[in-house]
């Protein structure tokens, strides 16, 4: 199974007042979504963000964002760029490729040496 990772893409601290507690400590952080697998490893264009008050330790969801931290965030997610999507294969992915060729190569090889492929 694919471990699913959330990695920091870009992280800023804001100055805007926390809804909450109403205290000035506010951080923004934006990940991008990675999977790691035994034989690949991707990277998609997928990009989460949250927004959590230092002080009182509450995340912030959408829905309470006052027009001044709406404005902060999409300034600060125009200048989050994500790594581009790939697919990565691991060495385990290409050592296993290689055993199976050699496999049929000798299965090949034995079959045209006993005459069998041969008309």
């Amino acid at each position: 199974m694919a471990k699913i990772k959330h990695e920091v893409i870009k992280e800023a601290d804001l100055t805007n007042n926390c809804p909450e507690c109403f205290n000035q400590e506010l951080k923004l952080s934006f990940f991008q979504k990675h999977s790691y697998g035994k034989f690949v490893h991707k990277t998609t264009n997928e990009i989460t963000s949250e927004l959590k008050c230092k002080t009182c330790h509450t995340q912030i969801y959408p829905v309470a964002y006052t027009p001044d931290i709406e404005r902060v965030f999409e300034y600060y997610q125009k200048m989050a760029t994500p790594q581009k999507s790939s697919v990565k294969f691991t060495s385990l992915f290409y050592i296993i490729l290689l055993v199976v060729i050699a496999v049929i190569a000798a299965g090949v090889y034995f079959m045209l040496e006993s005459g069998l492929l041969v008309n």
